[in-house]
Formats: structure tokens, C-alpha cells, sequence
């Protein structure tokens, strides 16, 4: 003969829908209602990661933690003003700091900003914390 195990109410610490996630199983950083303002400039933020180009670039820029624009042509297989639109869209998001140093531009990844984000979704952003969709 079987056990049976009885159901378990899901605590406070662990609610049904998972670690970091808000009763209605939305990440609690998105509980609070948004304004129209702050809902425009989140979803810019989230434009700018949605796009594989951008999301490689951002690895291979925390990677390196500091890269030249010039380095970023041969890893992504694409030429250099394609990979600088994709930069400034990042850098004009937040998410990465540009150095100019003669002619040579640097990057390098606003990891803050970057930890703002993920905290978006996994519960780590205050509901009230309304810095984050502000580049």
C-alpha cells in the first residue's frame, strides 16, 4: 500500500507559483500598477535585450568586462555599423557604459543596471522602486 502525502498550502516563502513570484504569479517586481511613462520606458528596456545581437553583445561585453567596438565585428560575424547600432541602443537603455578614448569606443556593461533587470524578474525590485525603467 501507497502513502499518500497530503496537500501542502504554499507558504509565504513559497507560494504556488514559484520562488520570487507574486501571488498571481506575476514576478513581484510587477505587482505595482505603472504608469504610463514608466510602462514606455520598461518597455524600451526590454526592446533592447529582446534582440539575440544585443543579448550576445551584452555577454561577450561582461565577459570581457571592457571591449572595444572594434573587437565586437569578428564574434557576432556582422559588420561594424550594424554592431554599432545595436551598442548605442544598448548604451541609450543603460545597460552599457561608453568610454571615448581618441577614436576608439569602449564598452562596458552597467552591471547595477543589469541586476535592476533581472531583478524585475525575479521578485528583487521593490514594487514602489521606480528607477528602473529610467535610463
Amino acid at each position: 500500500m501507497t502513502a499518500v502525502t497530503p496537500a501542502v498550502s504554499p507558504t509565504e516563502s513559497e507560494n504556488a507559483c514559484g520562488p520570487g513570484m507574486g501571488t498571481d504569479c506575476l514576478p513581484a517586481g510587477l505587482q505595482a500598477p505603472l504608469n504610463r511613462t514608466d510602462a514606455q520606458e520598461l518597455a524600451r528596456l526590454l526592446k533592447a535585450v529582446a534582440d539575440p545581437t544585443r543579448l550576445q553583445l551584452l555577454s561577450l561585453i561582461l565577459a570581457g568586462q571592457r571591449l572595444c567596438a572594434c573587437d565586437l565585428t569578428e564574434p557576432l560575424g556582422l559588420r561594424q555599423p550594424t554592431v554599432s547600432h545595436h551598442l548605442k541602443i544598448l548604451t541609450q537603455a543603460g545597460l552599457l557604459i561608453r568610454d571615448q578614448e581618441g577614436t576608439w569606443a569602449w564598452y562596458s556593461v552597467d552591471t547595477n543596471r543589469l541586476a535592476q533587470l533581472g531583478g524585475l524578474f525575479t521578485g528583487e525590485v521593490a514594487a514602489a522602486d521606480r528607477s528602473l525603467p529610467i535610463a
